[in-house]
């Protein structure tokens, strides 16, 4: 997944992307861990910021209290020109009567992917357990046209005898279960994205886009990742919804979160 040819100028990659047409426009969300330092000092004035940039969706990572007034979260969304592509929401808030609770949230907010963006297993047996969880998560989501997922990181792919423990889950989880493979987290863990959406078709229907390379400000496209592969296997065989930005460790945000969202746009997405 990351490029071969040393040398290759940032600028000179973008303009090789934008000469093509896209298959079809896959909506870009920013998910909102990305703005984690902005967000509890002035809330509502950085969501706008993100609908000024030109995001078309965020997936939360918190709420900083703004669950507790869902109808004002809403329409400050709307008024954002923002939808909700997503939320990033613990594994207690999905099981038993707290499952209700986060979906009467997630209707109001007009989101149907609830996703676990992590889990604390072991070994293959573990994993097995926690797939058959969701699955069960999954049937009761469904009910409410709901549907859960999981977000890899780099210790997801520890193997436990030959195989991962990412593959572990999802080989053992109904289709419904979404698999939002996190491109520079999967790349950190010795994944191979490319060969995961292949592998699971029709299940990544959000994912997030994340450089891997480069130094800790760099935008997606300026790194090493094989974007125009990626984009490519996402929307002809992985199901691909929503694209969502995550970058985590600028210095900047607001800024990187705009080049992300400029250069996605230069290759034609």
């Amino acid at each position: 997944m990351l490029r071969t040819t040393a040398g290759l100028a940032a600028g000179a990659a973008l303009a090789g992307f934008a000469q093509a047409e896209p298959a079809k426009k896959i909506p870009i969300g920013l998910e909102l861990y990305t703005l984690r330092v902005q967000l509890p000092k002035d809330f509502a004035r950085t969501i706008e910021a993100v609908g000024k940039m030109g995001y078309q969706g965020v997936e939360f990572a918190g709420y900083h209290g703004w669950d507790k007034k869902p109808q004002e979260l809403r329409k400050l969304l709307d008024d954002s020109g923002l939808k909700c592509c997503g939320t990033h929401t613990a594994l207690n808030t999905l099981t038993g009567d707290n499952l209700k609770k986060t979906i009467e949230l997630h209707k109001i907010l007009g989101n149907t992917f609830l996703i676990c963006p992590n889990i604390s297993a072991h070994s293959a047996e573990a994993w097995k357990k926690v797939a058959a969880q969701f699955n069960d998560i999954a049937d009761r989501a469904k009910e409410d046209g709901m549907f859960v997922g999981y977000h890899s990181h780099a210790s997801d792919f520890e193997k436990f005898d030959g195989k991962t423990a990412w593959e572990i889950f999802f080989d053992n989880t109904k289709k419904e279960v979404i698999h939002q493979l996190d491109v520079g987290n999967t790349l950190d863990g010795g994944g191979d994205p490319l060969t995961l959406i292949r592998k699971y078709p029709g299940r990544t229907r959000t994912t997030h886009l994340k450089e891997h390379g480069g130094g800790r400000d760099t935008p997606i496209g300026e790194g090493k990742v094989d974007f125009k592969a990626l984009f490519e296997a996402y929307e002809s065989v992985g199901g691909v919804e929503w694209y969502v930005v995550e970058h985590e460790t600028s210095r900047d945000p607001m800024k990187v979160a705009k080049q992300c969202l400029d250069n996605l746009h230069a290759m034609g997405k």
